[in-house]
């Protein structure tokens, strides 16, 4: 029986998790590499975060996606499973946007982390 629990994200672009991942100071292994779990089961995943503890939490791709997959009895992350969702969610999100608005010629003029932690940006393409 598997340990391993699927949990389904909207990221579809792995540069930009893996942005994400780098900005948040999380260290990673691009894949595929294999996610430790309970009793030295695996399961195969794009981007892998090895944990102290032993047991990884990855990124694995399912359809046009990628799901956090990881043994939740041996999460061992400074946040819990949904603050940590929330946290690379944001910043897949804003690497998503500068990435989109620069390939139609776009480029960030401001940035603004709000109070509340959202991050405002304002984009700019200059005509000729």
């Amino acid at each position: 029986m598997s340990h391993f629990s699927q949990i389904k994200t909207q990221i579809r672009n792995l540069p930009a998790l893996e942005s994400a991942l780098a900005d948040l100071e999380l260290p990673y292994k691009a894949g595929p590499h294999p996610v430790r779990g309970y009793q030295g089961q695996t399961q195969t995943a794009e981007v892998v975060i090895e944990q102290e503890n032993g047991y990884d939490i990855g990124f694995s791709k399912q359809g046009e996606a990628y799901e956090l997959v990881a043994d939740m009895d041996f999460w061992a992350q400074n946040w819990s499973v949904n603050r940590f969702l929330e946290k690379v969610t944001q910043r897949y999100a804003y690497h998503t946007v500068v990435s989109t608005t620069a390939d139609q010629g776009f480029q960030v003029t401001e940035q603004k982390e709000n109070a509340d932690g959202t991050i405002q940006l304002v984009v700019q393409r200059w005509s000729s």
